[in-house]
């Protein structure tokens, strides 16, 4: 799936359609925001280049929460082994000062990855909301049974009064999709 969020329309009707190429989808998803429609979600069986863009989704935040993680793990390492070079337990070890930096870089390096990892998945499970629940959440659908497989679904919301029926269907017909559902609901 090509989108940062996963969601259905919370209100108003859906209208699905069904393209099989991902350029015509993309162009398909820029002429509908272009003239005006609310393009809710797009499900394809990889991701599309360019489909970010497109619906002018918000860039990612989950690098933010990998670097955070990272330069804690980093200097924590760092300021634990000083800490413990320095004040707890100092040893003179070949003459050499008690924070020679090069003997910590191998270990401070690894413990930065390793918690730049923990924060990468973390910050993934919490905001996908991946953790146990005592209700089983409901399964998701798919919005038509072949977009796991070769096809492209563009979802249109219409909300409000301001949606003009007849103009998004001249405009389907120009965008021609192999497979137009008006008022489309989840099953």
């Amino acid at each position: 799936m090509a989108h940062t969020e996963a969601r259905a329309p919370e209100r108003g009707r859906v209208h699905m359609l069904v393209f099989d190429a991902p350029e015509t989808t993309v162009g398909a998803v820029r002429r509908l925001r272009g003239e005006g429609f609310e393009v809710a979600e797009v499900y394809s069986p990889f991701p599309i280049h360019g489909i970010d863009d497109a619906m002018a989704l918000r860039p990612t935040r989950i690098a933010l929460a990998t670097l955070i993680g990272g330069l804690c793990g980093g200097i924590g390492k760092l300021v634990f082994q000083g800490w413990v070079h320095v004040i707890d337990w100092p040893m003179d070890i070949g003459g050499k000062p008690d924070t020679a930096l090069p003997a910590l870089v191998p270990v401070t390096f690894e413990l930065t990855v390793l918690i730049a990892a923990f924060a990468t998945l973390g910050t993934l499970f919490l905001r996908r909301r991946l953790f146990p629940r005592l209700v089983p959440a409901s399964a998701p659908s798919q919005p038509h049974p072949r977009v796991t497989d070769d096809r492209f679904a563009v979802l249109v919301v219409e909300r409000d009064g301001s949606f003009a029926p007849d103009r998004f269907r001249t405009l389907c017909q120009a965008l021609r999709p192999l497979e137009l559902v008006e008022d489309w609901r989840v099953a």
